[in-house]
């Protein structure tokens, strides 16, 4: 690690309160295990005891909290936005919402709460620059969740002039690792990749099937290096401005087909349904100003990513 790039500080933690809501999830539970390793005190509201969409219910989670760590969200794949924008709009724009005022109200010391590249303008000049944000409407199948998540960087301006709480919201580039959605329903690109090559190979399928083009190019961050990133931002981080959290690494789509099939060992062809939409035509981040004022660099490259993913998709097969 260079001089410049920063690891989380145990003695920031030590001993604080600390609220990860969706610390149960894919970014959540990585979240939850370094906070507990550099010595929070860590709760994890639950959402069958805790609806953060309900205010009260909110209220209630976020009591005697120093710091909170906004990870909800109602989110999935392209399949899942294309048949849900109601419930992506409403119910991420309500928890958003709600954190922020149960946070003034409690007078929360920190809080840091996860923006997505999906709010970005679906034309934006690669790499993604936090400047051109508002530059346009995000890609129509992610505006509903990405319009949603954005919301949260207005919050925080205004939170943080209205009533000075601490706050700063990361964009966070794709995210992939072990213990993600695999559902072919509602999974993200990787985990859906994952899936179909690991069962294609056991099958001894001769083709695997996936969606669009494959010509289109995408970022992919592990969720480990994600979540440290949360933790560096909220000890670091002082400004309401966004600042993208990535590799800063493009990789095509057809490309990262590539790399699953070799990670699973699969050895058929891959077909591509171009009746299926593509999504974002490019995306991926410039992640300069997240070295400069948090001291982040991703650490995980793809590949070993990806057979860390294989491996936990496989171990979950074996299970079931």
């Amino acid at each position: 690690m260079s001089a410049d790039l920063l690891a989380p500080d145990p003695t920031y933690w030590g001993g604080k309160s600390v609220v990860v809501t969706g610390g149960a999830g894919f970014l959540g539970k990585p979240t939850v295990r370094m906070l507990t390793e550099l010595g929070a005190e860590v709760r994890v509201p639950r959402s069958a005891e805790h609806d953060l969409t309900d205010p009260r219910a909110c209220l209630d989670a976020l009591a005697g909290a120093e710091v909170v760590v906004h990870l909800a969200a109602n989110v999935g794949g392209i399949g899942f936005n294309r048949r849900n924008p109601g419930p992506l709009v409403r119910d991420n724009m309500a928890m958003g919402l709600n954190v922020f005022e149960a946070c003034r109200q409690h007078g929360v010391a920190k809080l840091v709460a996860a923006c997505s590249v999906c709010a970005y303008p679906k034309h934006t000049p690669t790499p993604f620059s936090e400047d051109r944000l508002w530059d346009g409407f995000p890609e129509e199948s992610n505006a509903p969740y990405g319009l949603a998540k954005k919301m949260l960087i207005v919050l925080s301006d205004a939170y943080r002039r209205q009533y000075d709480l601490d706050s700063c919201v990361p964009v966070i580039a794709n995210l992939y690792g072990p213990e993600d959605n695999f559902d072919l329903e509602d999974s993200h690109v990787i985990a859906a990749m994952v899936h179909r090559y690991v069962i294609a190979t056991e099958n001894g399928d001769p083709e695997v099937v996936l969606w669009g083009t494959g010509e289109p190019s995408r970022e992919f961050l592990y969720v480990d290096d994600a979540a440290r990133a949360m933790i560096l931002a909220a000890e670091h981080r002082d400004s309401s401005q966004p600042f993208n959290i990535g590799t800063g690494v493009e990789t095509k789509i057809r490309d990262l087909a590539a790399l699953v099939a070799r990670a699973t060992g699969y050895r058929g062809a891959t077909a591509w349904d171009t009746s299926l939409p593509d999504g974002q035509p490019v995306r991926y981040l410039d992640v300069t100003r997240a070295a400069e004022e948090i001291g982040f660099q991703a650490e995980v490259p793809l590949e070993q990513g990806l057979a860390l993913t294989v491996e936990s998709f496989r171990s979950s097969l074996s299970r079931t």
